[in-house]
């Protein structure tokens, strides 16, 4: 399952933009997958026109053959022409979004035909807008972070991570370190570890989120 945020999580949902969509390259042919339209990655504005509508109808292969006559149009599909990727590096992180993004279930049968699964998988489909938290505390797996556990000690600091999507852990740098000028870390800082832990599976059933997991807060409005 594309999901990176174990349960335990505080937000409120005035901290939450439901204005934005993935691109198309974004997402996932199936909640089994993964990838940039996981849940749990942390995105970028990738297109903020709000010249444009805020829905169009456009033609998209998710729904099918649209090329029969007595459908009357092959433009039916409705987007969010609003974009978010994700964010690496030097970005500006505008927060991390809560649900995947998907086509189909684990069994390929699409998730357009039966929404009361897809709210289950906690998934999105293609062009709709998915929740992305700006602010909070949340519960990570180990696919949403780069490098090594010891990295997320308690206190330590999180920017983004030079894979899109994914955040860095590093302690506060050294007065060396400042003497050197680089400071480049301690400005892209939006956030800090409030602790670590390792899930593994009990009994015959294999936990989806076994291994290493870190409590972080984080602010993409400061």
């Amino acid at each position: 399952m594309a999901l990176r945020i174990l349960p335990f999580r505080q937000y409120s949902d005035h901290d939450v933009v439901n204005m934005y969509s993935v691109i198309a390259s974004d997402v996932l042919d199936s909640t089994t997958g993964t990838g940039a339209g996981d849940a749990g990655v942390f995105v970028k504005v990738s297109d903020g026109n709000f010249d444009n509508d805020p829905v169009t109808y456009q033609t998209n292969a998710y729904l099918g053959d649209t090329s029969y006559p007595f459908l009357g149009t092959t433009e039916m599909y409705p987007e969010v022409n609003l974009k978010i990727t994700g964010a690496k590096d030097e970005d500006h992180c505008l927060g991390m979004t809560l649900y995947q993004t998907a086509k189909n279930d684990e069994n390929g049968e699409k998730l357009l035909y039966n929404p009361q699964k897809q709210e289950e998988l906690q998934a999105m489909l293609p062009g709709q807008a998915v929740p992305i938290a700006t602010k909070g505390i949340f519960t990570l797996a180990a696919a949403a972070f780069d490098g090594p556990i010891t990295s997320y000690a308690p206190g330590n600091k999180i920017k983004l991570s030079s894979n899109a999507g994914k955040i860095t852990g590093f302690a506060s740098v050294s007065l060396s370190t400042i003497t050197t000028g680089d400071l480049v870390d301690e400005t892209k800082i939006f956030g800090h570890v409030l602790g670590t832990g390792v899930r593994s599976s009990v009994g015959p059933t294999t936990d989806q989120f076994v291994g290493n997991y870190i409590v972080v807060s984080f602010d993409c409005n400061s």
